[in-house]
Parts: C-alpha cells; structure tokens; sequence
C-alpha cells in the first residue's frame, strides 16, 4: 500500500509525488525456487555464466529464450504436417531453457542487475512466448485448441497472481508445488518424444497431449487456487482492522 506521504502527495501537491518516487529506492523481492530440479540447475547455470564470453549479454539471452519459445510454437504448429518437427521443438525448448534461466544469473555474476528492467522485460516476453507456445500447441492437430487455449489462460492467471504476490508480499515465487519452468520444459519434451510413437492412447481413443493438457489444467488451475487463498489470508491477518 501507499504511504501516508504519497497518499498525502497525490491529493496536495503532484509535483512532490513524483519527487519522492524518484528518489524512492526500490527493493528486490525474495525469490522463492524449489523445484525438483532447481539445486542442480542453479550449479549448471552458475558454471556457464562463469564461462560465458563477454560479448554475450543477459539482454541477449533473454532474447534468445524469447525467439526460442516463439519458434518451438512454429515447430509445433508445423509438426501437424510432419511429425519430426516435434524433436526441432525439444531444441528450441532447450534454447528458451538456457536463455530464459541463464540470464539472470549472468546479470547476478557480472553484478549488472536492472532489478525494474530486468523484472519487466523478463516476464512481458514469457507472456508473449507463453502465446505463441500455446497457439503452436492449439494449431498442431495434438492437443484441441480449446484445451491449449485453456492452458494459456491458467498460465496467465498464475503469472498475475505471482506478479501480485511479488509486488504485495515482496516474494517471487518461481515454482509452485515443486514446479517450475524447468520441470515443464522437461516434461513437454518426454511428451514430444512419446508423440512420434504413440500420439493416441486407451486403445486410440484419445490424443496423449489431449489427456496430459486436461491433467496440467487440473492442476494449474488447483495451483491458482490454493495460492490465492492462501496469499489472501495472509495479507488479511497482515492488515487487519482493528
């Protein structure tokens, strides 16, 4: 919430409010990351931004992971009409891996952090690489569109509610219940893998990524739930009336 003293700018004097924002320190939100793969990956991740050249800059990476996304959505969208383009979307999976996660963490080692920028342009470009991902998915002839239109907006309503979260509570939360980013690359890839073999299942009756969406629904839209409840009582108890 907004100080007394902003609160107090905003209705006397717009000139001041400005001032005090400009001079207003802005502070990290704890990061909260405890995937089942997260310990690892942050050793994997520390080791290649030591060795990373110069010329290469987080802001490159982050645009790497943003290209990646979109062209793993191309792969998906042309692998309606030739299934091999589903290994081409696991490697630009990979690509959006290395880019989306190891760009923060050059920017930590180099201590060139934009916490603002770095933040924003981060996860504008997730929800934009999160579209295209789903739309390829939707327009693959592998998952119904309806079902990938409707991983697009649990994902965006879980995005909303982090980004509140981070903003309200001062914590980012970076995986829910053990899931994050990472275990989703990783299981889309094992799903891409088990498409050129076996893209029907009980007895052909159903497509594999039709089943796998509606699990992932289910559980992301539980995730959105239980979470907001939760960070909604707690900012209750927090600013209670009294």
């Amino acid at each position: 919430m907004a100080s007394p003293m902003i609160d107090f700018c905003e209705q006397a004097n717009p000139n001041v409010l400005t001032e005090v924002r400009r001079i207003k320190r802005f502070e990290n939100a704890t990061r909260i990351h405890n995937g089942l793969t997260s310990d690892p990956e942050k050793r994997v991740l520390f080791w290649m931004a030591e060795r990373t050249p110069r010329c290469v800059s987080s802001d490159h990476l982050t645009l790497l992971g943003f290209l990646a996304q979109v062209l793993a959505g191309v792969s998906y969208a042309l692998a309606r009409w030739n299934r091999y383009w589903l290994l081409a979307g696991i490697f630009f999976l990979a690509l959006n891996w290395l880019g989306d996660s190891l760009d923060g963490t050059l920017a930590r080692l180099r201590q060139q952090q934009r916490p603002r920028y770095g933040f924003y342009a981060d996860h504008i470009v997730d929800s934009f690489g999160g579209l295209a991902l789903m739309g390829g998915l939707g327009l693959s002839g592998y998952m119904h569109p309806y079902i990938a239109i409707g991983l697009l907006v649990a994902f965006l309503l879980l995005s909303i509610q982090s980004y509140l979260a981070t903003y309200t509570l001062g914590e980012f939360q970076l995986s829910f219940w053990k899931f994050g980013p990472t275990e989703l690359r990783i299981l889309l890839s094992i799903g891409n893998v088990a498409l050129l073999y076996r893209p029907m299942i009980f007895h052909g009756n159903y497509r594999l990524f039709d089943i796998g969406g509606t699990v992932g629904l289910v559980g992301m839209s539980a995730m959105l739930i239980f979470f907001t409840v939760r960070n909604t009582r707690r900012l209750y108890v927090e600013e209670r009336i009294r």
